[in-house]
């Protein structure tokens, strides 16, 4: 590999502005394909197979409505008074111009909703009066039936004794001699009259019991109705008032329903949207556009990111001595970033890539973009300073330190390759684009770097060290005696590193996990005013709705259907923290049916997401069964689980990886071990920063961070993956100095000062220019950003110079030769990793002494006998 870099060196030198040019092109051709092909980026994270995923598949399928991607807007009385007419005219005119958004489905008027809310308690109360007055009537039928019966007998007893007398009459006529017929003649008037009056009483017995089988009806009606309304008032209970009209009028939410489902919906439509809510002034009135509605994707660089990279421009500046030499570094990095990110965001249309994916991509790019030209063109003039040619000094730098830029950058590369193996599709991809920027940048280093080092010619070097070369003075100052470390300052350093380390990863025992909402935005956002506004004036829980979905028997009556809702949702509300339980409705197939329930503090609340828990450790009441949920809350609930799961693993393989890398580097089993220990402990103090500062809130202000909240889910997995290989390479270019010297005769503790000092300076300037480029990162716009850049910067900060610059040198010092132990057995089978090109120096100082002998002037001896 160094002679193959040596030979790529050489040419670029020979014929930088091809290079140049190609990677110009090659430049042009990323922006090109981003233009043309690159998609819309998301905001918002997904891991597929979740609970919270499937059940957001059967909304879906069973409810397309609820599955459609939605938004909340408060509006906000500026003065806290009610809301005047004029004032809701105008409000309600800016939702009508929003429902006309292209990508816009419907925009609910919390005035309607309040106004409906209204009506059906109303109606409740109307039909619970209804349903007294029915049965206050009810109450006094029996007694009337009674007398009317009563009346009916008595009517009955009187036509009988009428009709006693009439037959009487007729006997008595026949008995006089009379024909029968004659005499029932004589009497047929009265019998007719007895014969109408009995059908009359046979009419109102008819009455009588129709009325009675009316009552019973009225009696089955009221208590049907009594039931329903119970049930009622019941399901009113479990809203408990719900509303989106505040108690005092001055504030409300409108929902805006996108035709696409969240993950769908095009930067271009919410930002239609945002500009039809905010264009027009309402006078009094604020009008605060949630986060889920506006969704910003980051600007990939700011004012603090420019502010990293002028610190890193000053570091360069010292480190080299001269602007023109500065500037080559932080050139190469932006050409690589430039190809790696614009060529990964031209896939963005083919892969659904979240906002921070590119930025993570910029973040490393930037970072070992201008490490590794650093390493070069270090190197490279430190050989120019000693007198070597300009173009074999750029091919041996390329050889050499660009030898150990490849394999620094292959471990890179590795570590972020392997985020792919959590099998988390967002996790992974953000491996993946991370691992090609940083491919990008090595090669712009070992081909962009020789090839403008060649333009540079003798100006790599100031005035001064020019002027030394061409007067060729030496110089005088002796060479300070190297010394030994003391064995005192061995075990005070490592026990320091080890206690600094271990006390500020203590943090890292409570870590929790999740992903940022409206409360993590800049306090002037309209976001955070948007969520600090709703949980003001309806509570925090309503930032965090939670979806509730479950089956149904589809032949239920109504008042079964009904009963089946109220147990559920009284099963629901009777949890702790539950502070509305909403029924929405059941499907068109009548076989499932939805609640909104909303908790009574936000999605990251501990509460919260004991709540989750609970919920779906439901037994669900009757005929109701599987119970699912979804929702933001348990979104971050799986998310985190899913991402905490898969962490030992990729710990695991990650250290296990950088033993075997690092058994091959070193020719050590020894050292391996130290190293991979001492990323352990920078990792975890690094994470134990994180959690002090983003979840605990200390030094809040000075970090931007208002409103402490539980660890972005992904973060310990990046910066395992990233620190992973930073680590290995200042592990590389400490130990690598150490080992040659120990190779070369040296004794085990001399050579641990003697590679120190070798490596001490360019780790430095390396470790200030990541920390200052991930530093940068730190107050981005993005919530999911900033605590990005702080961990990796302050991880950088603890393995460069407590783990790699302190602890390493000390832990070598006290084991002397045993550091460097290594079977013999292995050492055979094992290839030889020259990863600082020391054969291609020793070749050339061959080459170099095969000259001077053959230059040498020659001498004869004549003897005499």
């Amino acid at each position: 590999m160094a002679k193959l870099l040596y030979r790529l060196g050489s040419s670029a030198a020979k014929r930088p502005f091809a290079v140049v040019f190609t990677w110009l092109v090659l430049l042009a051709i990323a922006a090109g394909s981003f233009l043309t092909l690159g998609g819309t980026l998301v905001s918002t994270v997904d891991i597929p197979g979740t609970p919270t995923a499937q059940t957001t598949d059967r909304l879906e399928e069973e409810f397309p409505e609820a599955a459609r991607g939605t938004g909340n807007v408060v509006f906000q009385a500026e003065d806290g008074s009610p809301f005047t007419a004029d004032q809701r005219e105008h409000i309600e005119a800016v939702l009508e111009a929003t429902e006309n958004v292209s990508g816009v489905e419907s925009v609910i008027n919390p005035f309607e909703i309040d106004a409906e809310l209204s009506d059906q308690q109303q109606e409740l109360e109307d039909g619970r009066q209804e349903l007294a007055d029915a049965q206050q009537q009810l109450d006094g039928a029996p007694e009337q039936f009674d007398a009317a019966e009563a009346e009916l007998d008595s009517s009955e007893q009187d036509l009988d004794a009428a009709q006693e007398q009439l037959d009487a009459g007729i006997d008595q006529a026949t008995a006089a001699g009379m024909p029968e017929t004659a005499a029932q003649e004589q009497f047929a008037t009265q019998q007719a009259q007895l014969d109408a009056a009995r059908e009359e009483l046979e009419a109102g017995r008819q009455q009588l019991e129709d009325e009675r089988e009316s009552y019973e009806e009225g009696l089955t009606e009221v208590e049907e109705g009594q039931t329903l309304t119970d049930l009622g008032d019941r399901l009113l209970e479990t809203s408990n008032d719900y509303s989106v009209v505040s108690d005092n009028d001055s504030a409300a939410i409108a929902t805006v329903q996108f035709v696409d489902q969240s993950m769908d919906v095009s930067t271009p439509v919410r930002e239609g949207v945002v500009a039809a809510l905010t264009d027009r002034t309402i006078e009094g009135v604020e009008v605060l556009p949630s986060q889920e509605i506006s969704m910003a994707v980051p600007d990939v660089l700011g004012w603090a990111e420019v502010v990293g990279l002028v610190v890193a421009g000053i570091v360069l500046v010292v480190m080299l001595g001269t602007f023109m030499t500065a500037r080559l570094p932080l050139i190469n990095a932006l050409v690589g970033v430039g190809v790696g990110a614009l060529t990964a965001l031209a896939f963005s249309s083919l892969f659904e890539m979240n906002s921070v994916t590119p930025v993570l991509g910029v973040m490393l790019g930037l970072a070992v973009g201008i490490d590794y030209a650093l390493f070069i063109v270090h190197r490279h003039r430190t050989q120019l300073k000693s007198g070597m040619p300009i173009h074999r000094s750029i091919a041996m730098a390329n050889g050499t330190s660009g030898n150990a830029v490849v394999f620094a950058g292959a471990t890179v590369v590795i570590a972020l390759f392997a985020l792919n193996l959590t099998g988390i599709p967002f996790l992974g991809l953000m491996g993946t684009v991370g691992g090609f920027v940083v491919v990008v940048a090595v090669l712009v280093a070992i081909t962009l770097t020789p090839a403008m080092l060649s333009l540079l010619g003798h100006r790599a070097l100031s005035k001064r060290e020019r002027r030394r070369l061409t007067d060729e003075v030496p110089n005088s100052q002796p060479k300070k005696q190297l010394k030994r470390m003391s064995n005192t300052r061995a075990v005070l350093s490592t026990i320091g590193a080890v206690a600094v380390l271990a006390i500020i990863a203590i943090p890292v025992f409570s870590m929790r996990l999740g992903i940022p909402d409206g409360s993590a935005e800049a306090p002037d956002t309209a976001e955070y005013q948007a969520y600090a506004a709703q949980a003001e004036h309806f509570g925090a829980g309503t930032n965090a709705p939670i979806v509730g979905v479950a089956d149904i028997p589809a032949d239920l009556s109504e008042e079964e259907l009904l009963e089946t809702t109220v147990k559920q949702a009284e099963q629901i509300s009777a949890l702790d923290n539950v502070a509305h339980v909403v029924p929405v409705g059941e499907n068109e197939a009548g076989d499932s049916t939805m609640f909104q329930i909303i908790p009574v503090e936000d999605a990251n609340h501990e509460s919260t997401v004991q709540l989750v828990h609970e919920l779906r450790e439901l037994d669900p009441p009757g005929e109701v069964t599987n119970l699912a949920l979804a929702g933001h809350a348990t979104g971050i609930i799986d998310i985190s689980a899913a991402l905490a799961d898969v962490l030992p693993l990729y710990l695991g393989v990650v250290v296990g990886l950088s033993l075997i890398i690092m058994v091959l580097v070193f020719r050590s089993l020894v050292v391996p071990l130290i190293a991979s220990g001492g990323f352990v402990l920078s990792v975890g103090a690094a994470m134990g920063a994180v959690v002090a500062i983003y979840q605990w809130g200390w030094f809040g202000e000075t970090f931007m961070v208002h409103n402490p909240s539980p660890v972005l889910s992904f973060l310990p997995t990046i910066m395992i993956g990233v620190l992973f290989g930073l680590a290995l390479d200042y592990q590389l270019f400490i130990s690598s100095g150490m080992r040659e010297a120990y190779a070369h005769g040296t004794e085990a503790r001399l050579a641990v000062q003697q590679g120190f000092r070798a490596g001490r300076s360019v780790v430095t300037a390396a470790a200030i220019i990541m920390i200052a480029v991930f530093g940068g990162f730190i107050y981005a716009d993005d919530p999911y950003i900033r605590p990005i850049g702080f961990g990796l910067a302050i991880g950088v900060l603890f393995d460069a110079f407590l783990v790699r610059m302190l602890l390493v040198p000390a832990l070598m010092h006290l084991l002397g030769p045993a550091a460097w132990y290594m079977p013999k057995w292995l050492d055979r089978i094992l290839p030889n990793v020259d990863v600082e090109g020391t054969k291609l120096t020793e070749a050339h100082d061959e080459r170099a002494d095969e000259k001077t002998s053959r230059d040498a002037p020659v001498t004869t001896t004549s003897h005499s006998v």
